[in-house]
């Protein structure tokens, strides 16, 4: 993306943050890293309901590299969500909205739009069989122990630890691939 739709994008956004009632002050406070849309993207794998996962292709390679150790070790990892557009985090946004959740509570459950890892291709849910998806409960599997000795071998790392400065929930699931 050059400089100009990059401006663009975030313009367009930060219309949507006003509309949707996300303070900036939110944004700039938690030091939130802007992410836009993959441009490059590969079917990296089909989530459990059969709904395809865009990746870029170095997060691909990852994960199928790290799936398949798993596999190895007797652990069956699955990728539950990926690439997220804009759109659509703008959607979730609102449809919390729509249930009359407090934007206080939102904010701590998903990133505002632009603001989310999964607009970079680059964001993996992750699951096993037998867990409820994107649930705390992730954390007491031996897939998420698995990931938390194994996972930084193939690149990924725990996006939201406990506590972490960013203002979300802990969230086991959500590991980002740094392709760097």
């Amino acid at each position: 993306m050059n400089t100009e739709q990059s401006d663009t994008c975030k313009e367009r956004i930060h219309q949507e943050l006003h509309r949707l009632g996300i303070p900036m002050s939110w944004i700039t406070d938690k030091k939130l890293p802007f992410y836009p849309e993959a441009t490059e993207l590969v079917l990296g794998d089909f989530a459990p309901d059969g709904r395809e996962c865009l990746m870029t292709p170095a997060t691909s390679k990852a994960w199928a590299d790290m799936k398949d150790a798993a596999r190895q070790d007797g652990i069956v990892l699955e990728v539950v969500s990926s690439f997220r557009t804009i759109e659509r985090q703008i959607d979730i946004i609102q449809a919390k909205l729509n249930r009359n959740m407090p934007m206080e509570t939102i904010l701590t459950l998903s990133a505002p739009p632009g603001y989310s890892e999964h607009h970079s291709g680059c964001a993996l849910d992750i699951n096993t069989p037998g867990c409820t998806a994107t649930e705390p409960e992730f954390e007491h599997t031996a897939a998420y122990r698995w990931l938390e000795t194994h996972a930084g071998r193939f690149g990924f790392t725990l996006s939201y630890p406990k506590d972490n400065t960013l203002g979300f929930i802990h969230e086991p699931w959500h590991w980002f691939h740094n392709e760097i």
